[in-house]
This record gives structure tokens, C-alpha cells and sequence, in this order.
């Protein structure tokens, strides 16, 4: 028999986290945001049933990015290990870095007349990608390239020193010039920019895409570079087994990295598209042999990215849909949660506080799961690195007031 807490649930928690799931209120929707109109009856059940609060997962100053933000969920602070976002896919595809070496995500785009039409070449296929890779490889032998997922590429730059970066998804629609690598690493970085500019040109792949109507990857855009940090493992951190399941080498990387286990699952796209009841599935039956399983749903923040509030809360209401399967099937602890907001209107990341609800630590006054809600809460504003040690004990940590100013 496992052991239960005080309110009756077993010793195993499951965190479903819908990336950008939260927003802003909008005129569309009649001043309601997409997680207050979208039909959520399973997150309602878990936050009218459970207790809610606000999760400001962003320290002050940090880019209010996937990376910081997950690491921050995931109980580690961002002020004492984030060095970037390229190291954690680094991770993830399996690449170690040497002391001097730093490594950029490196995404495939579409820039024309000079502005940053697609920070995702149209979601390029992974093949697709792979193909300008290995041809823009033959020209750089200077770095190293690394097909990932769709337009989720890596780039390391050997004897480096970093640069400053601008992340793709932050300028769509202007102009790049101001927005180009600055820095030590900069003209590097430019020059592969370049050369990637006249390569893809006339690449057979571009040619094709073009043919059928869809945005080419006009150049690569390298971003996020740093060097392999350094993170307590998650088992000698919290004394549990955890995994984690993704569609993002991002995820996978922290998940290495904090020596937590790597779930795949067929069919999880990390985009609009992907199979939301496998994950839950995958989830369900991981959670058989470990103690904490984090789920994380990419689609609400690429919906977000597009701009889309259609797409966006058709995203929020199919993993809805699944959470149901765990409100019926799984008897531990749940929490939901966004790791940010990803606002229609802007079409990128904000630090605002994200809403959360934990099923299995008891009641409040929440009606229903939605970002005001969520201002009623018991568990009042806390920091993102502070929720594990609630979600696994019944300690609410104090709070560092200059981390939460925002």
C-alpha cells in the first residue's frame, strides 16, 4: 500500500503543464481571456475542488522564456543555474559541450525584406530541416550543426565567448536589423546567418516548399547560447523518481540534466497537432514505476505564436479533454499549471504571474481555472521554484520579495 498525506491521496503526483496556456483579456472574446472561454469542465474540477494560486515562475530581470520558466516550475532557481537555452537542448540531443565551447538554439526562419516574417519556416518538417543542415554544414566547418525537431535546431561554436541574442518568436512582423547577434561570438554568428542566406536560397528543399505554397527557411537565427549548467539531481533533490514528457528537446535536456527520465511518446508533435491523449496515457502508466510525472503540452503556446485565439482554445479544451482521462483514472495529487503567458496580442512571452490549481492539498473559495480565479486562491503569489516543495509536502516556503518584483 503507498503512503497518503492528510487528505487521503497516494504518494504520487502528476504536473500537466500547457505551455503559454494563459493570456489576457480580449475584446474578441467579450473581455474574457481564452482560459475564461474556453470550455475547461476538468480544470474546473481541479481548481473548484483544490486549492489555486498565482505562480510568477520569472525572476525580475530574466527573458521571460520556456527555459527559465520550466526550470523555475521544476523547483530550480534560474538565478543560480540558468546559463542558457542552447545548453539544455545541448542536453537533450545528447551533445556535451567542452569547457569552451557554447551552444545556441539555432532556429530555421523566414526573413523577407528584412523582416521576421516565420520564427519556424512555416513549422518546416524535421526532415526538411536536416537536408539544409547537412548542406549548410559542408560550408561552416568552423561550428557544429545539430538537426533537431522541426524548425529546433542546435549550433556550437567552439573557443567561445558568447554573444547577445534576440529570440525569433520576439520579432515577428519587425524589422531585424537592430535585432542581429551582438557581442564577442557576433560576427560568427552573423557570418553563419549569411552563408545560411545564400545556400538556402536555391536549396532544393526551399525550391519545393515554395511549389506547394509554403514559407521557405530563408536563414538560420541563432539565440540563447551558454554552457552547460550545473543541476542537483531531481531523486537527491526532492527524494523522488520523476520523468518528464515533452515534444520539445528543451524539456528533454533539463530532464537529462536533473537525471530525471525521458518519456516519449509517439505521436507528440510539440505543435497544434500533437496526440494529447497519448501523453496522458504515457503519463498515466509512467507514474506505475515513479512518483512524479511533468507533463508538458507545447500547443497553447504555438497557438499564442500564431496569434491564433482559435487555435488557442482549441488547444486549452482537447487537453482539457485529457485531464479528464486523469481525473478519472489516476488517484495522487494534480496540479495544472502554465509555465507563461504567451498573449494573442502580442504573440510572445510575457513574466506575468500564471495560474495554477492543485487537486489533493485541499479547498478554497476558486469557482473555475482561469487567470482571475486564480487572484482568489489561498495560496495567494508564489515563486515558480517554490510549488514542488508545496505539491510534495504541506510547507509553504517563504517568499524572496525581490525575486517576485515584476
Amino acid at each position: 500500500m503507498l503512503p497518503v498525506d492528510q487528505y487521503g491521496k497516494k504518494r504520487k503526483f502528476l504536473l500537466i503543464l500547457g505551455d503559454g496556456m494563459a493570456d489576457e483579456p480580449l475584446q474578441e472574446l467579450g473581455g474574457l481571456t481564452p482560459l475564461e472561454y474556453a470550455e475547461t469542465p476538468n480544470m474546473d474540477t481541479i481548481a473548484r475542488e483544490g486549492r489555486m494560486g498565482s505562480l510568477l515562475t520569472v525572476p525580475h530581470g530574466y527573458e521571460p522564456g520556456s527555459d527559465v520558466a520550466n526550470l523555475s516550475v521544476l523547483g530550480y532557481d534560474p538565478v543560480t543555474c540558468y546559463t542558457g537555452r542552447g545548453p539544455l537542448e545541448a542536453a537533450s540531443m545528447g551533445v556535451a559541450l567542452a569547457p569552451d565551447e557554447i551552444a545556441y538554439r539555432c532556429n530555421l526562419v523566414t526573413i523577407r525584406d528584412g523582416v521576421m516574417e516565420d520564427f519556424s519556416a512555416g513549422h518546416i518538417s524535421s526532415e526538411e530541416g536536416r537536408a539544409l543542415f547537412e548542406t549548410l554544414a559542408e560550408a561552416l566547418p568552423e561550428i557544429d550543426l545539430y538537426p533537431g525537431v522541426s524548425y529546433r535546431n542546435l549550433l556550437v561554436a567552439h573557443r567561445a565567448e558568447g554573444a547577445t541574442t534576440v529570440a525569433p518568436h520576439d520579432i515577428v512582423g519587425q524589422d531585424v536589423a537592430s535585432s542581429l547577434p551582438k557581442g564577442p561570438d557576433a560576427e560568427l554568428l552573423r557570418r553563419c546567418m549569411e552563408v545560411s542566406r545564400e545556400i538556402f536560397a536555391e536549396h532544393p528543399v526551399n525550391q519545393k516548399r515554395l511549389e506547394r505554397g509554403l514559407r521557405p527557411a530563408t536563414s538560420v537565427w541563432p539565440w540563447s547560447g551558454g554552457k552547460t549548467p550545473s543541476l542537483l539531481p531531481f531523486y537527491m533533490k526532492f527524494g523522488l523518481k520523476g520523468g518528464v514528457i515533452s515534444a520539445v528537446d528543451l524539456l528533454f535536456g533539463i530532464a537529462r540534466l536533473a537525471e530525471m527520465e525521458v518519456i516519449r511518446v509517439p505521436g507528440a508533435t510539440g505543435f497544434l497537432d500533437t496526440d494529447y491523449e497519448a501523453k496522458v496515457r504515457y503519463a498515466l502508466d509512467a507514474l506505475k514505476r515513479l512518483d512524479f510525472v511533468y507533463m508538458h503540452v507545447e500547443a497553447p503556446d504555438e497557438a499564442g505564436h500564431l496569434g491564433s485565439i482559435e487555435e488557442k482554445i482549441r488547444a486549452i479544451e482537447r487537453l482539457d479533454e485529457v485531464i479528464g482521462i486523469a481525473l478519472d483514472e489516476f488517484d495522487g495529487t494534480i496540479a495544472v499549471l502554465p509555465d507563461h503567458p504567451t498573449p494573442i496580442r502580442l504573440r510572445t512571452h510575457t513574466a506575468d504571474p500564471v495560474p495554477f490549481a492543485i487537486l489533493g492539498k485541499g479547498k478554497d473559495r476558486a469557482e473555475r481555472y482561469s487567470e482571475r480565479e486564480a487572484k482568489k486562491g489561498s495560496l495567494g503569489l508564489m515563486r515558480g521554484p517554490d510549488l514542488l516543495p508545496l505539491l510534495f509536502s504541506r510547507k509553504v516556503l517563504e517568499v524572496d520579495s525581490d525575486w517576485l518584483r515584476f
